[in-house]
Formats: structure tokens, C-alpha cells, sequence
């Protein structure tokens, strides 16, 4: 049995759930939410009062933002039906104030359209989640542009819709639907209803406080100026007030501060579920809580092993999806499995402001000396490429643009090739450094 949110996401009404699966007769879907796990008698308890029994349990339900403050007009990303709800609410819009300054925050500073933004950073630099500070620079010019249509792609995954009634709520955990994956702003229109696009970067702050209209009349406090291209009202929907004690005036707040994990209701009831520091369940090396039988993947989950020297658990829909089809080939196995090889090497593979992205390994330095130094090959607006090295080994790199670098890094931080006597070139555009480890 397998609870939890799916990539591929399908109405939560049972008729349609019954023929999207129809080619797997051994895949029942039951539309519910879970109340608690019963360990005791192999069941999963519904609300309103179901029971599913089960021989062995994957726990899959993900993980749900972060939500400082609770308004009308403070609003999460989290799955496909927030995405629609916020499409909506946005169509009416002229300036949002988005805070945080990972993957979500980054996307949706890029592909908005006809609405001014105030990004909230608490770095000191943008996308700060997976770039230092100079690829945060090196994207900086594409980020300023006016505007950016996105261009029909095709999917790489089935994305099925929900057919259930939006919930226009702000923000409804009670309510989700599928997983956001890697292309969940391709083919859509998020759009405002001002005459153009202007951000504004606050760098170093965090949300302090949200005022109400009358409550920022009553405190004779005023808004921080912004550049004549901001469109401008009377009054807003609501006011935000940041660290360092500027306030803007915005339609909507985006809260994109990260994530917990969503473990809660199966730790009520009477299962003694082990949970991590950070909230998530504890797995061992087979995906496998502490309850034999009961296991754990994605982002509800906190591995639980000592990972392999350039492997670290982030909370990534990719990192989520190679945790799933590892956990339930070890749900299959009749004999304990061999750790699979996406726990080798940590792997990322995302787009940022129209540009490919890669992540490998310790790509930020993570846990690295002070002997760690970084190789870089820049070209403005086309490619940034940065190498992690480290005792004459590659440990890690961040690859942006057409690099065609990944494999030939990805092997060398996996086998730690001696790179000493090649260093000086190895970005060398006019090497093809594949030549020197033939």
C-alpha cells in the first residue's frame, strides 16, 4: 500500500481515478485523508472512519510549506492545485511581494508576467538555495528583463488534473493535490494585470510583519519609495513589513520559505514512528522506518544512513521520485537491496531564467575544507561553470547553460581521479578534456 501524493497527478474522484489506472488491476485508489496509522492491527485509518489494511506501507505524502504568517493574502506553492488557485487570484494583481530565495521563489520571479515584484531575500544574493554569489550575478541581467513568454514545450511526464472544487483559500493544507515536478510552470500563463514587469531585490531581510490597511493608517507609518516604473494604488490589499524596516504595499504575498515534512498524521494513533530531528520519518537503508513493514519516500522521509561522501538528502521532487521507485523495488524484494546508485552522487537537473542547470555533488562546497577551491568558466548570458576541487579532486560543480560537462564531471567526482596534472585546463573550451581519461 502506498499513501501519498503523486507525480502524476489524478482526480480524487473514484470514477476517474478507476480509468486512469484501469491497465493496473492490482492499483486500487481510495480518494481519502488519513487520520492515523494503526500498527497494531496493519491498518491505515481514514477519516471519516474507513480502514485499509495492509501486509507493507509506503509512506509518501510529502511535505508542506512553511507558513509564517496565516492571511487572506499570504499565499504557498506547494502542488497542482495551488498553482491553478494562484493563477486565478494573480489575473487581478499588480504587485506581489515574493520571500524566500530557493527553487519555487527563483521560478516565479522569472516566469511572471505584467506584475511588479518585490523578491524578499534573506541572502545576500538571489537563488542563494543552489548558487554562490557570482552565479547569482551571472543571472541577475535575465532576471531585470521586462518580461518572459514561456514557449510551448513538450511535457516529459503524464500530468493529469484534478477534477475536485478549487479551494481559493490562501492556503488550505488540508486541501492538495499533485507534487509539483520539474516542469510545473511549462505551457502555463502566470500572469498580473499591470502594464509591465519591474522587480525589486531587498537583499539580506525577512518577513518581519503583515499590516493591514487601517492598521498601517492608525500607526502613521509610510511605504518605502520605489522607481516611477512601479505601478502604484491608493491603497493595497495588504502591507508587508520587512527586517530592516522597509514596507511595501502589494495584491498578494508569495511565502516560499521552504518546507516540512508532512508526518503529522501518522504519528498520531498508536504507532511508535521514529522521526528525525527536521520532523521527517527516520528510514534505513531499504527506505524502511523503524516499523517493519512501514516504509518511507520523498520528502516525508529523513534517511536515516551515512550517505556516500558526495550524496546529501535535499528536498527535490527529482531527489523524491528516485526515492520512490527505490523504495518500492525494496517493498518487491524477497532479500534486503544493494543502496542504489542515485545514492551516489547527489544529482540535480532543473531550468533557472531559461537556462539549464546541474547540480553535482558537494556543489556548493558542502562540507568541504579550507582547501576546497573553485575552478570557473563564465560567459555572460550563455554559460557559468563552476568545479569544486579539493586535494587535486573534483567534489562537486554547478554547470548553467550548454555545457555538455556534466558526464565528464559526474565520473570524475564518482571515481576521484587525480586531477592534479591536468587542473590548469580542465574548463579549457578548446580541450576536450574526455581525451585525458580514455
Amino acid at each position: 500500500m502506498v499513501v501519498g501524493r503523486v507525480t502524476e497527478s489524478f482526480d480524487v474522484t473514484e470514477q476517474k481515478a478507476t480509468s486512469i489506472f484501469a491497465d493496473y488491476p492490482n492499483i486500487t485508489v481510495v480518494p481519502a485523508k488519513v487520520a492515523s496509522l494503526d500498527y497494531s492491527s496493519k491498518c491505515v485509518r481514514l477519516d471519516g472512519g474507513g480502514v485499509v489494511l495492509f501486509k507493507k506501507l509506503c509512506i509518501a505524502t510529502g511535505a508542506l510549506p512553511k507558513m509564517q504568517f496565516e492571511s487572506d493574502f499570504v499565499f504557498a506553492i506547494r502542488d497542482t492545485e495551488t498553482v491553478e488557485t494562484f493563477q486565478r487570484r494573480l489575473k487581478d494583481a499588480k504587485r506581489i511581494v515574493i520571500v524566500g530565495n530557493g527553487g519555487i521563489a527563483t521560478e516565479l520571479v522569472y516566469g511572471l508576467r505584467s506584475v511588479d515584484i518585490i523578491w524578499a531575500v534573506k541572502h545576500s544574493s538571489i537563488s542563494a538555495t543552489f548558487f554562490d554569489a557570482g552565479a547569482g550575478q551571472f543571472f541577475l541581467p535575465e532576471l531585470m528583463q521586462p518580461s518572459h513568454d514561456n514557449e510551448a514545450t513538450a511535457m516529459k511526464r503524464l500530468k493529469y488534473t484534478t477534477d475536485s472544487p478549487a479551494v481559493d483559500t490562501a492556503a488550505s493544507p488540508s486541501v492538495t493535490g499533485s507534487a509539483l515536478g520539474p516542469d510545473w510552470s511549462t505551457n502555463i500563463e502566470i500572469k498580473g494585470a499591470a502594464m509591465g514587469r519591474h522587480v525589486r531585490v531587498v537583499y539580506g531581510v525577512e518577513l518581519d510583519a503583515i499590516v493591514s490597511p487601517a492598521n498601517l493608517r492608525g500607526s502613521q507609518s509610510t511605504t518605502t519609495p520605489l522607481p516611477t516604473d512601479f505601478e502604484e494604488k491608493q491603497e493595497w490589499n495588504v502591507y508587508v513589513k520587512l527586517s530592516n524596516g522597509e514596507i511595501y504595499g502589494c495584491d498578494l504575498i508569495v511565502s516560499a520559505i521552504g518546507v516540512d515534512p508532512n508526518s503529522e498524521p501518522w504519528t498520531n494513533g498508536n504507532a511508535t514512528l521514529k522521526v528525525a530531528s527536521d520532523g521527517g520519518l527516520e528510514v534505513n537503508e531499504q527506505m524502511e522506518t523503524n516499523l517493519p513493514g512501514v516504509y518511507a519516500a520523498g520528502d516525508v522521509c529523513t534517511t536515516g544512513w551515512s550517505p556516500a561522501p558526495h550524496w546529501m538528502q535535499m528536498r527535490l521532487w527529482t531527489q523524491a521520485r528516485q526515492m520512490g521507485a527505490y523504495a518500492a523495488r525494496c517493498m518487491a524484494a524477497s532479500s534486503p537491496m544493494q543502496l542504489d546508485i542515485c545514492f551516489d552522487i547527489f544529482t540535480h537537473v532543473t531550468s533557472f531564467f531559461g537556462l539549464k542547470v546541474i547540480l553535482l555533488g558537494k556543489y556548493n562546497g558542502q562540507g568541504l575544507g579550507a582547501g576546497c577551491h573553485a575552478l570557473l568558466r563564465v560567459q555572460n548570458g550563455e554559460e557559468y561553470v563552476k568545479v569544486l576541487v579539493e586535494d587535486g579532486r573534483v567534489h562537486g560543480a554547478v554547470l548553467i547553460g550548454e555545457t555538455d560537462l556534466e558526464e565528464t564531471l559526474e565520473n570524475l567526482i564518482l571515481n576521484q581521479t587525480d586531477i592534479s596534472h591536468i587542473e590548469d585546463g580542465l574548463l579549457d573550451p578548446s580541450v576536450d578534456i574526455e581525451d585525458y581519461f580514455d
